[in-house]
């Protein structure tokens, strides 16, 4: 009988979890899977280490928590459009942005998010594996969104409670009306148009707090290609969005992952937000990543009446 081991990531942090024993043999065992799935749901992100690094592993282990789905932007990078749909790839290239952050040059640097947050389908999770791994910088951050609306301000979380938030393809940070870091500046814009394609492009909606099948409640929302709140696009609407979001920050606990040979991490993306910390410019980064379906991806089309089935 195969076995596989869970433990915490830390002992002050209440997701995440350190998975050893992933192989093939253990995949094929549906008890395994099952823990793994198990696992997921209870902790949120699952660090898999000394996994054995090929793209059909990585897919081995996202099918373990459900059917892959094809990204919604054909123009995003796969990985093999015939072979592996739903894997993608991203990577340095001539065309990456560059910001600064307190004077230091950072490639592939994204804010806190949720993915697909600018479509009314979400993914459910997602497996990340580092084909290129930077010396300097290139660690995936990870916060949980239970975690974060449990220890907020209870009037603030009451407001949040109530929100709908927008989200478009305009993914500009001049665009972005909050939630940058303090001493951010932008030094190359991405080399491409799909963000001045979608400045006035359809958005989809996800509500800042949804609730899980347990009854746990989770904090949802990024200033990531954020556009307001559905029915109001005005100052005030954003001055609301960004006092929630200082408070998220106030309180979030983060797990800081140093990517090493051997690893895959999955996690939840509608509990879980993420952040690429950026790194050296001058080196190469590649990461590739799985994009999972499943039944808990709740959002709508701000020109479309909200499904009944939404929590």
């Amino acid at each position: 009988m195969t076995t596989i081991k869970v433990a915490p990531l830390a002992e002050d942090l209440a997701f995440g979890a350190r998975v050893t024993g992933v192989t093939r043999d253990a995949l094929d065992d549906e008890n395994v899977r099952a823990q793994l799935r198990e696992a997921l749901d209870q902790r949120g992100v699952l660090v898999c280490r000394e996994v054995e690094q090929t793209s059909d592993m990585q897919v081995k282990l996202s099918t373990v928590f459900g059917p892959l789905k094809e990204h919604p932007v054909y123009a995003v990078d796969r990985a093999d459009r015939d072979k592996l749909p739903g894997v993608i790839v991203i990577a340095t290239g001539p065309g990456s942005c560059i910001v600064e952050i307190d004077g230091k040059p950072l490639v592939t640097w994204q804010p806190w998010h949720f993915d697909h947050a600018y479509n009314n389908e979400m993914m459910y999770a997602a497996v990340l594996r580092s084909i290129k791994t930077p010396k300097d910088g290139g660690r995936t951050a990870f916060t949980d969104g239970i975690q974060i609306l449990n220890d907020m301000d209870p009037a603030l979380r009451a407001k949040a409670e109530q929100l709908n938030v927008l989200y478009n393809l305009d993914l500009r940070y001049d665009r972005q009306r909050f939630g940058l870091p303090e001493n951010f500046r932008l030094v190359k814009e991405h080399d491409h148009t799909l963000s001045q394609e979608n400045e006035n492009g359809r958005c989809a909606v996800h509500p800042a707090v949804w609730t899980r099948p347990d009854g746990e409640k989770v904090f949802h929302m990024c200033p990531y290609g954020c556009r307001g709140l559905e029915g109001d696009r005005s100052d005030a609407a954003f001055e609301q969005l960004a006092e929630i979001w200082n408070e998220a920050q106030r309180v979030m606990k983060v797990y800081y992952h140093e990517w090493q040979p051997g690893d895959m991490v999955v996690w939840d993306n509608t509990r879980v937000l993420h952040e690429a910390t950026g790194s050296n410019p001058e080196e190469p980064r590649e990461i590739h990543r799985t994009t999972i379906k499943g039944d808990l991806c709740h959002g709508w089309w701000e020109d479309e009446a909200r499904a009944e089935t939404v929590a």
